[in-house]
């Protein structure tokens, strides 16, 4: 399966047009949102996810810390994609699963319920050949912990208990692109440019 994963489009229609031509050009089966689609509750939602669904691109996403679940909820009832917040989805024998929101700002989520919410969507996927967890914030610990941003606790907990074989997140936009591993997992910052990724 080949996927494009990105972050942090912000509201910016332009960025969004650019990915899904992208998903189209590189033949994508599925297009992941790493959260923080638009730039702020209030603003308008349109064309962020119909480019894609235009070039006939299966959805997932979450929410960032920029919208709301109930952004995130409409945003996927809308366009029939699907909000990955504390559910899972198998794609052949890939299983995705998610946490979205941040452990800070407007839109927060306590650490806890951070690990429940992964427990939660692992547990659907777990007997899946491949695992893939999506979050948008990044683990405590890793490489995307720029400018004092730390990460979480509980994505870096959940990734060691569940050794996702992909994590793939966004939020600190100094650290589009980075990759790593921890464990057996690879991670990636997929950034607003986003990333080609095949599993």
């Amino acid at each position: 399966m080949k996927i494009l994963a990105a972050g942090d489009i912000h509201g910016n229609v332009r960025t969004a047009e650019k990915l899904a031509e992208k998903a189209e050009k590189e033949k994508a089966d599925l297009v992941v949102l790493c959260g923080d689609i638009i730039e702020s509750e209030g603003e308008s939602t349109d064309n962020l996810i119909g480019p894609f669904v235009k070039k006939g691109k299966k959805v997932v996403l979450i929410p960032g810390n920029h919208e709301s679940l109930a952004t995130a909820d409409f945003l996927s009832e809308m366009y029939d994609a699907t909000n990955l917040h504390g559910y899972s989805i198998k794609v052949g024998n890939i299983g995705l699963f998610g946490c979205g929101l941040s452990n800070m700002g407007i839109f927060g989520i306590k650490e806890g319920e951070i690990f429940d919410t992964l427990k939660k969507g692992f547990s659907k996927i777990k007997d899946s050949k491949r695992k893939i967890m999506i979050t948008h914030m990044h683990p405590e610990g890793s490489k995307s912990e720029f400018s004092g941003f730390k990460g979480s606790k509980s994505i870096r907990k959940a990734i060691e208990q569940f050794k996702p074989d992909l994590a793939l997140f966004s939020h600190i936009h100094e650290a589009e692109g980075i990759e790593e591993k921890l464990g057996r997992t690879k991670l990636i910052n997929v950034g607003i440019e986003g990333k080609i990724i095949e599993i």
